[in-house]
């Protein structure tokens, strides 16, 4: 609470004081803008040469509004930061996140440039000197055009064939960290619970009992899945990005895909719950088939093929051994 109350009001900040808090927030925008190119240095080289031209840019204003401070209170300029500032605008800590996205880091940027825009209309609006506010005008009309900077940079530094390579990496990442573990989770979810669902099921004809142990095999294969997928790979030598968004992928799916066909028999007929969790077994495998041929690139035939046959091998061992 104390250091809420410690922060000075914007509008009580003096025409030096805003002109400090300019200069530090144009100095920390390009920062993160130079963090956001080192980051796809290495896969998206040209938008990274995108970020650095951008964060040229901010230098540019920084570097403005320094001499202006400079002719009109000297060169000894307040430490002063948003953090400083109550109602300020604030930077989410994105830039922390090691695997943040090429379309989330521009995202980013945009609101990055239109929060800058609305300071600078406000910081203009207060201010009496004309020298200053013409300055920060000026900022603000060059931080509301930045995106058509940022489309020329775009052009210069993303031709067609970078633009092509660089889709292709950000597909890659994708299918690496997102569709390739739940692919795996929701495989082995909706099939490795075929038997013991479908075997309580036949053995009991209790659907309650059947649905208790659909839900306990589900949740468990989720967090074993979850947590294998986590610990199996940092993603650091090969490239499969976060280990945790991997291991939400693949407990995520892992749970839902036996979850799937453990709810029907919360319906109290056994028969009809029987019916109702076939059909969407025979929907889940064939969903599993479709997202193989999506992404996976597999003809879908083979790929129903497999799944398919797997998935009725299991369920028939289920029904046997339920039924025994």
């Amino acid at each position: 609470m104390s250091y809420l109350t410690s922060r000075r009001r914007f509008s009580d900040l003096s025409e030096q004081e805003i002109l400090a808090l300019a200069i530090s927030s144009e100095e920390d925008d390009a920062r993160i803008y130079r963090m956001y190119a080192d980051r796809l240095r290495a896969d998206y080289p040209g938008s990274a040469r995108v970020f650095e031209g951008m964060a040229e840019e901010e230098d540019h204003h920084r570097q403005a509004l320094i001499d202006l401070h400079q002719a009109r209170f000297g060169g000894t300029i307040p430490l002063i930061r948003r953090e400083h500032v109550a109602g300020y605008y604030a930077r989410r800590p994105v830039w922390l996140v090691k695997s943040l996205g090429l379309e989330r880091m521009r995202a980013e940027a945009e609101a990055m440039e239109r929060d800058a825009e609305r300071f600078y209309l406000k910081a203009a609006a207060r201010t009496q000197d004309p020298e200053t506010r013409r300055l920060l005008g000026d900022l603000a009309a060059a931080e509301g055009e930045h995106h058509h900077r940022a489309e020329e940079l775009e052009d210069r530094h993303l031709d067609g064939g970078t633009r092509s390579k660089e889709a292709g990496t950000e597909r890659r990442q994708f299918l690496l960290t997102w569709v390739q573990p739940g692919l795996a989770g929701l495989m082995d979810g909706s099939v490795s619970t075929l038997a013991p669902i479908f075997a309580t099921a036949f053995a009991t004809h209790d659907t309650w009992t059947t649905f208790l142990v659909g839900l306990a095999a589900s949740v468990g294969a989720g967090i074993s899945m979850g947590f294998t997928e986590a610990a199996s790979d940092d993603g650091e030598l090969s490239g499969r990005g976060s280990p945790l968004k991997r291991g939400i992928a693949s407990g995520v799916m892992t749970a839902a895909g036996g979850l799937g066909h453990a709810l029907p028999y919360l319906i109290p007929h056994f028969w009809t719950a029987t019916a109702v969790a076939v059909m969407v077994v025979f929907v889940e495998l064939w969903a599993i088939a479709a997202i193989q041929n999506r992404y996976m690139d597999t003809p879908f035939l083979r790929a129903a093929f497999q799944v398919v046959l797997g998935g009725a091998l299991v369920f028939a061992a289920g029904v046997l051994i339920g039924s025994g």
